[in-house]
């Protein structure tokens, strides 16, 4: 895909979805409508702008690109990142529920959106449709990304939709006709998303010549209903989430397993040419690689702190102890990689309060093996430790005695630990052609999809199907016997419903991906956030104000919409 540079008809002093930028490459309406051909170089550079890093105020910054601040301002307001220690990166702020109006990511990603949207637009307004079925496929990819943008806008600025279509949404733009600014309401933002995904969809259903089968980073009919699955799913409508997923399986009762790559571990490595992969933003080796600027440089490098990536971002104590349940996961073995781990060694860790500060950090032992007994045990001023278990749901836990109290422990292999919280790294988004901050990020894969169908089942009366769906994704991760759940066994593992273990399970697969805040969130649950790190131990109401992304400043100060206050 070719680079696009931005030349702005304003000065960027104020950046407003109400200002008029263009695109150097855009063509004009009369020359797409006189030439469609050129479409296909205007798309492309749409393509772009989710990845490039676009001169932005004046200034190129190598970690400002769209995908990269969509994936970690979604996955902040979760519960499955632990950041290990305070920095001046504004990413602190997202991940503490503090972020700010002149916050760049905020600002960056608000700015970039409306820009691919009005490229998008014009597109959509000038490219005469029925022309030929590679030209409406073009004008479907259009129509989705526009569909696309809206929909990250309103779940990251907005309230979910099963709060209120009333509620304030975002700013719709559906033209190029930029004369008015104001916020439309969730429901119509919600609709303009669907209607644009359906048309996506039915445009590009006649001719996918220009999807190859070993390179998903151009956009397809099935990521439209794929990425439709989900807006249903969002608006609770599940009888369109099963009937959607139906269609791009070509009907009920077809085995969905064929759609996932057999190949977990190295999923994610080889993302654009897996058919799993409904759209993935493609980077290329070489030229894309953004080292420290990635997605992955907050959670991964190739040895030690700093070599190839911050590393200072971790999966949080509660996911893995998730994982730990079947430590054969093969989402486990393969994307949770300790750093520097010692082989045979134990360590028990326990958050621990500290005055003055809203956050915990961990209490660290090594853990011995008593000759003679097995017995676990710590040291503490020279005293012994011993660790008890106890079996609570088919789930092993630990526990000591820490100041009086029966205290729970997490035991772990022993590794490297960041201000006391273990170096348990993401590897999600590394390895693509042997780099190992170089990846192409998915924004739509059938896993999820699949799970999509799984809550719709869950919520419609009809658990056996939604487990069933479940099941799929685990054995996929070679999990199978008692790993699998059924009507019969899941309420022994601790569960209160099949969609706690639906939502469990989208957990695991999904983590890290930017879904979790809004699956928690839409569903009206609390956010349990009570692990170590430097956010705030806290457990976070699903009315809370503070979920909702501030409006930059840059657009309240020029337009004058209201803020999330």
């Amino acid at each position: 895909m070719k680079n696009i540079l931005l030349i702005l008809a304003l000065p960027l002093l104020a950046v407003s979805c109400d200002l008029d930028y263009f695109p150097s490459d855009a063509m004009t309406s009369d020359q797409l409508a006189n030439n469609p051909a050129s479409a296909v170089y205007s798309t492309d550079g749409n393509y772009s702008m989710f990845k490039d890093v676009l001169a932005y105020k004046g200034t190129e910054y190598t970690g400002n690109t769209y995908v990269r601040h969509y994936f970690q301002m979604a996955e902040f307001r979760g519960d499955n990142v632990s950041l290990a220690h305070k920095t001046e990166d504004p990413l602190y702020n997202e991940m503490c529920y503090s972020d700010l109006v002149t916050d760049q990511p905020n600002s960056y990603l608000w700015w970039c959106a409306y820009h691919i949207i009005y490229s998008a637009n014009s597109i959509i307004e000038s490219l005469p449709e029925g022309k030929s079925g590679e030209y409406d496929h073009i004008l479907g990819e259009n129509y989705f990304m526009r569909a696309l943008c809206h929909l990250h806008l309103v779940t990251l600025y907005a309230k979910p939709y099963s709060f209120g279509r009333d509620n304030l949404g975002v700013v719709l733009r559906t033209s190029t006709e930029t004369n008015s600014t104001v916020r439309a309401t969730v429901g119509q933002v919600y609709d303009q998303i669907r209607d644009d995904l359906v048309k996506a969809a039915s445009l590009m259903a006649a001719d996918e010549s220009r999807v190859t089968n070993n390179n998903h980073g151009y956009i397809s009919r099935d990521a439209a209903l794929g990425l439709l699955s989900r807006v249903y799913l969002y608006r609770e409508e599940n009888d369109k989430v099963i009937s959607t997923v139906n269609d791009m399986l070509g009907g009920e009762g077809v085995d969905p397993s064929s759609k996932l790559d057999p190949d977990c571990e190295n999923y994610f490595a080889n993302a654009l040419k897996s058919p799993e992969t409904l759209w993935a933003v493609a980077h290329v080796a070489t030229l894309e690689n953004r080292g420290r600027g990635s997605i992955g440089s907050m959670y991964y490098t190739v040895s030690e702190k700093g070599v190839e990536g911050w590393a200072e971002m971790y999966y949080s104590d509660p996911l893995v102890k998730l994982f730990q349940r079947h430590p054969e996961d093969r989402r486990y073995t393969g994307f949770v990689v300790p750093l520097k781990p010692v082989e045979g060694a134990l360590q028990a860790r326990w958050a621990v309060e500290s005055a003055g500060d809203s956050f915990r950090l961990n209490e660290i032992r090594d853990v011995t093996v008593e000759e003679g007994t097995g017995k676990y045990y710590i040291t503490n001023d020279g005293a012994k430790i011993y660790l008890t278990t106890e079996v609570k749901n088919g789930f092993t836990h630990y526990y000591i005695q820490w100041n009086g109290a029966r205290t729970e422990v997490y035991v772990d292999q022993k590794m490297f630990c960041f201000n006391t919280c273990p170096a348990f790294m993401c590897a999600k988004f590394t390895g693509q052609d042997g780099e190992a901050m170089l990846s192409s990020p998915v924004m739509i894969r059938w896993a999820e999809v699949i799970l999509n169908r799984a809550e719709a089942y869950a919520k419609s009366n009809n658990p056996g199907k939604a487990l069933a769906d479940v099941n799929v994704i685990r054995s996929r991760a070679g999990l199978s016997g008692d790993a699998l759940w059924t009507e019969s066994n899941y309420a022994q593992a601790g569960y209160g419903s099949v969609l706690e273990v639906v939502l469990d399970e989208r957990r695991l697969e999904l983590c890290y991906e930017g879904h979790r805040a809004f699956d928690v969130y839409r569903n009206k649950l609390q956010m349990d956030r009570r692990f170590a790190g430097v956010q705030a131990w806290e457990v976070v109401e699903p009315t809370d104000k503070r979920i909702l992304y501030r409006i930059p400043y840059d657009e309240i100060s020029v337009s004058g919409i209201p803020q999330n206050d």
